[in-house]
């Protein structure tokens, strides 16, 4: 073998925790019996106008590529349905629709953060921040969320961080917890950042599948703020591969040279076919996957306790569950391998949120039918009794 293919070429960078929810996944995937109640994907299609303009726009485009910062009409219905949802001015100029909520994320920490800047997240919080952070060189500070906040991070939490981050990243809903910020303590936070200098990073992709609680959008208190949306959860539009940014003026044409030269565009067909997602015949649908997910929490929040399974967060938005499981095991990776290997439930083990004390916790989700939810409820029912007593 020649010295060059002795070599091995892999940076410090690329030493990142693996996505644990997407090992679960390709398990239960190599079962017929599975019920994924791992990931955040919900079981229903993109809402019929926009496979029908998908269609369309397949047979009349010759779908090159486009602006980088997304087609203008694109732009232009993302601002506005921002704009009427929550009652704020919200520009096209100062939209940017990227690959994925995740490339936006991605681009945005690229354009707003210095190698060796700090930013805060809380613990639990989605591993991917914290992954893609490491390997951009970022130092990720823990904002450790318990219960009596309501998982979410608060103005003293920040207060007591030293040296004050460059900048805040807020999830409302929230994953993995599903539980939402109260608007008072989002306006607070975001006050803090404007006075500390410190840029709020707002991940909204959640926002729309709430249950009975409040949303509000950072851009509502801070025109400095950063907004994360995507189509990829209430609009049911995942493998679409679509999400966008909101972002102040000096930010848009650093956020453009960068998403030129890694990602070119957003995907053309994705773009078109968004166009149609914004209107009352989709939001119809999409109302509809919203109340089944309520009713798939309904069945959860209603079995679970019998189970043993009766401590978890507010489930608020979203779909998820933050389940204690510190009773049953000391490692809820082992355990989610046991519990798919015995009843073919896929849950997710709670290290991949929270890389000290996950060990302790399971996230269900619950995007799924509710047949399916009960399903996963009597086949767990049997291990759970057996486990238990």
């Amino acid at each position: 073998m020649s010295i060059v293919g002795a070599m091995s070429f892999v940076s410090s960078r690329a030493q990142v925790e693996p996505f644990r929810v997407m090992q679960i996944l390709g398990r239960a995937l190599a079962r017929d019996d599975a019920i994924l109640l791992c990931v955040g994907q919900p079981a229903s299609p993109a809402p019929a106008p926009v496979i029908t303009g998908a269609h369309t726009y397949l047979d009349t485009h010759t779908l090159g590529y486009t602006a980088t910062l997304g087609i203008p009409e694109l732009r232009e219905a993302i601002a506005d349905w921002h704009s009427r949802t929550y009652n704020v001015r919200t520009e096209a100029k100062n939209v940017v629709v990227t690959t994925g909520s995740s490339g936006g994320f991605v681009a945005l920490f690229l354009a707003a953060l210095e190698h060796g800047d700090s930013i805060a997240m809380t613990r639990p919080g989605y591993p991917a921040y914290r992954n893609a952070l490491k390997a951009l060189g970022a130092n990720v500070v823990d904002v450790v969320c318990g219960a009596d906040t309501r998982f979410q991070p608060t103005v003293d939490k920040l207060e007591k961080l030293n040296p004050t981050p460059r900048a805040v990243i807020v999830t409302s809903p929230d994953n993995p917890t599903g539980t939402i910020i109260d608007p008072e303590e989002l306006a607070r936070i975001a006050k803090w950042c404007e006075e500390n200098e410190c840029l709020l990073i707002s991940d909204e992709i959640y926002h729309g599948i709430t249950y009975g609680r409040q949303c509000v959008t950072a851009h509502q208190f801070s025109p400095n703020a950063a907004v994360v949306g995507s189509l990829s959860k209430y609009f049911s539009m995942t493998g679409w591969r679509l999400g966008w940014l909101i972002v102040p003026d000096h930010l848009v044409e650093p956020l453009e040279n960068l998403e030129a030269n890694l990602a070119l565009c957003p995907p053309a067909i994705s773009q078109y076919a968004a166009l149609h997602a914004f209107g009352q015949d989709a939001r119809a649908e999409l109302e509809g996957h919203v109340a089944k997910y309520a009713a798939a929490r309904d069945v959860l929040l209603r079995e679970l306790p019998s189970l043993g399974l009766g401590r978890f967060a507010p489930p608020d938005g979203g779909f998820y569950l933050w389940v204690d499981v510190s009773h049953l095991t000391e490692n809820s990776e082992l355990w989610c391998q046991h519990i798919l290997d015995t009843t073919g439930v896929a849950l997710a083990p709670g290290t991949d949120f929270d890389p000290v004390d996950g060990k302790k916790f399971v996230r269900i989700s619950f995007c799924v039918e509710p047949e399916q939810v009960s399903e996963a409820v009597r086949r767990l029912k049997k291990v759970m009794v057996d486990t238990t007593t």
